[in-house]
């Protein structure tokens, strides 16, 4: 669940902080994967006392502090460039703006472990949209098999073979949607961003400022007011922006330049587990046998699509004179 601006190798190759005492990444992965998989059901609590795009809005502002905070202590600045800045917009919408919406807008009418579980075709969009946008991602067996694989396991957390029967298409669309415009907005900065030169946390901080400004516009529009104002989901909303979304950012990176960006990314298929348990336990969803089942057909689909193919050793016969 990236839901920020990566410029190309800038995470892998990025130096090392000065040695200091840190917890252990897999403490901050384990932390990671719980932050990242409670935010379906924070949204679903924020999403029934306030409009989606005031959720949204008020996600991104606490995310947004978060990452000024950061950047104040570390004493970074934000990129400078209109070029950049108007590519980040771009990013914004497609990275944070667009899919947290979609996903607030789709929790009025699913369940969060529905959504955390369509959050997790994220990797299948990501495989399908790489081999038609980037010719360095070629198509295996392995990663077709596994998008296909992928998908039969979104037909089965469905339940196609009833006819979708209980099912808000709408919410389920929306989630999908949302999921979608993460890879779309991952192709985008590849193309547009590689090798600006700015940080990872100032991008990503000029990144959710932006995205807030968007929906600081927009959320005027669509919205009224709420009558009065309920402290619990006021609450969740505070907490999904400042731990789901800026909390979670600084966590990522920090993994990323330690173990590296394969290891990080593992978190995905932690995510849609943690999703499922948390809206069944605490807000009693119902859960039938379809949902863990498909779950687990999306989680190994979308892992085999993640395999990349070895580099061809050529090998060199060395003669004697």
């Amino acid at each position: 669940m990236s839901t920020v601006t990566t410029p190309p190798g800038r995470l892998a190759d990025a130096p090392s902080a000065p040695a200091r005492r840190r917890l252990d990444w897999r403490l901050r992965f384990a932390a990671l994967s719980l932050i990242w998989g409670f935010s379906f059901l924070l949204i679903k609590v924020g999403t029934g006392a306030y409009a989606p795009f005031q959720v949204t809005l008020g996600r991104l502002l606490f995310g947004t502090a978060v990452l000024a905070a950061a950047m104040a202590v570390r004493r970074e600045r934000l990129p400078r460039g209109i070029r950049v800045w108007g590519h980040l917009a771009v990013a914004a919408f497609l990275l944070n703006a667009l899919p947290f919406s979609l996903f607030a807008y789709a929790e009025l009418t699913i369940p969060s472990t529905l959504a955390g579980i369509c959050n997790a075709t994220s990797p299948l969009w990501g495989m399908a949209l790489s081999l038609v946008a980037l010719s360095e991602d070629r198509p295996t067996r392995v990663r077709v098999a596994g998008l296909g694989l992928g998908f039969l396991g979104v037909l089965t957390v469905l339940g196609a073979w009833q006819g979708f029967h209980g099912l808000d298409a709408t919410g389920t669309a929306l989630a999908l949607l949302g999921s979608l415009s993460y890879p779309i907005g991952w192709i985008y900065v590849r193309r547009t961003l590689a090798g600006t030169g700015g940080s990872h946390l100032s991008m990503t901080g000029a990144q959710l400022l932006l995205a807030t400004v968007q929906l600081a516009v927009v959320t005027p529009l669509f919205t009224t007011l709420p009558t009065r104002v309920s402290v619990g989901p006021l609450l969740a909303i505070a907490a999904l922006g400042a731990l789901g979304t800026g909390l979670a950012v600084l966590l990522q990176y920090g993994l990323v330049a330690e173990v590296g960006p394969t290891t990080a990314q593992m978190v995905t298929y932690f995510i849609p587990v943690i999703a499922t348990a948390a809206g069944v336990a605490l807000l009693g969803e119902a859960l039938t046998w379809s949902t863990p089942v498909g779950a687990v057909i999306v989680l190994t689909g979308a892992a085999l699509t993640q395999i990349r193919p070895k580099p061809r050793r050529i090998s060199r016969r060395i003669s004697r004179r």
